[in-house]
């Protein structure tokens, strides 16, 4: 199966969903914001699923996601938000970017390994 992608600025974060998936038996490849991750779309790598935060530095996650969505290895590719947010106005402007998902943070393992089987059904 293709490795997950998650993106957040906080190594914690990053190292707490990590654990979670690789624990359960996904491959994760993480990076700390959006323009690191779109590199490493451009330069090949295709992920099965896509964790992002918003609030970032460099590449937040509304701009990333509009920049996945225009490259055609991950046009297609669920892309779940994971963040802090709970406004309505940011899931929808969230969703107008092409976001497939969303959880709020701290998501739980049961429900963030919930919402990976909902859009990965082979998984």
């Amino acid at each position: 199966m293709k490795p997950i992608l998650v993106i957040d600025d906080s190594p914690t974060m990053l190292m707490s969903i990590s654990r979670i998936l690789t624990k359960v038996g996904f491959t994760v490849e993480s990076c700390a914001n959006g323009q690191i991750a779109i590199d490493k779309i451009k330069g090949g790598f295709s992920p099965a699923i896509i964790l992002t935060d918003l609030n970032m530095p460099v590449l937040d996650g509304f701009a990333f996601i509009k920049q996945a969505r225009q490259i055609p290895s991950t046009r297609f590719t669920p892309i779940v938000v994971l963040t802090t947010e709970s406004a309505a106005q940011k899931r929808d402007t969230a969703r107008a970017a092409g976001a497939t998902g969303w959880l709020t943070k701290p998501a739980g393992p049961q429900e963030l390994l919930a919402t990976l089987k909902q859009l990965l059904p082979a998984s």
